[in-house]
């Protein structure tokens, strides 16, 4: 059995008190790895950004709102954890300036100047001990399966799952499963569900039982 960090859903990063940028993910691709992990046996803590989905009670669910707060969570679980999956969709900018009071409409345009946030699994991948691993998800619109690679060995993975816009918000998934040379180990369709059972399924394999020396 292992203890398993899944992070899930959307992170907002504020412009003002009330307005925010963020994404359309549901959570519910981390939802579904997280009822496929504890199918198996193991232990899950979720990170999760806002969402309506709802996760397995046997879960234990962290909530945060930014991606700093989904980082620090993160790193502090992890070092509690055998290994993590990256399935949540941090907000990848932030406002470098963040208004203390609403913004009021002028008439006018304005201009945003954002910064890049952390990147939660990178700084994961680079901080595993050698008993751990981490499986990162990588959504593209072109170029998937290299631009998957090349986010593979960036963020020290050592397993990446491919995917396109189309899984945001939607209950179906296609994934590609790429292992730590980048090759596809496994090419996966169908629900939410499913592509989790399986990609479980693997994980489990490859990672949790070969680690653990059984």
């Amino acid at each position: 059995m292992a203890r398993i960090l899944i992070t899930s859903g959307p992170t907002r990063q504020y412009i003002d008190p009330v307005r925010y940028l963020t994404n359309a993910s549901s959570g519910r691709m981390g939802a579904a790895l997280a009822n496929a992990a504890i199918g198996l046996g193991h232990d899950v803590v979720i990170i999760s950004g806002p969402v309506q989905v709802e996760y397995p009670s046997a879960a234990q669910v962290i909530p945060v709102r930014t991606t700093d707060e989904m980082l620090d969570a993160a790193q502090s679980e992890f070092a509690r954890c055998d290994g993590a999956i990256g399935a949540a969709a941090p907000c990848d900018y932030m406002p470098r300036v963040v208004s203390e009071q609403k913004l009021s409409k002028t008439g006018h345009p304005i201009q945003l100047e954002l910064v890049e946030t952390p990147d939660v699994v990178a700084t994961l991948g680079q901080q595993k001990r050698d008993d751990q691993w981490v499986v990162g998800f990588a959504l593209e619109t072109e170029d998937h399966r290299f631009r998957a690679t090349v986010k593979l060995q960036k963020k020290h993975c050592d397993l990446i799952v491919s995917n396109g816009p189309q899984a945001i918000d939607s209950q179906e998934n296609e994934v590609e499963l790429l292992d730590v040379h980048g090759d596809v180990i496994a090419d996966i369709r169908g629900s939410k569900e499913v592509v989790a059972d399986e990609l479980l399924r693997h994980i489990d394999q490859r990672l949790v039982v070969a680690r653990s020396g059984a």
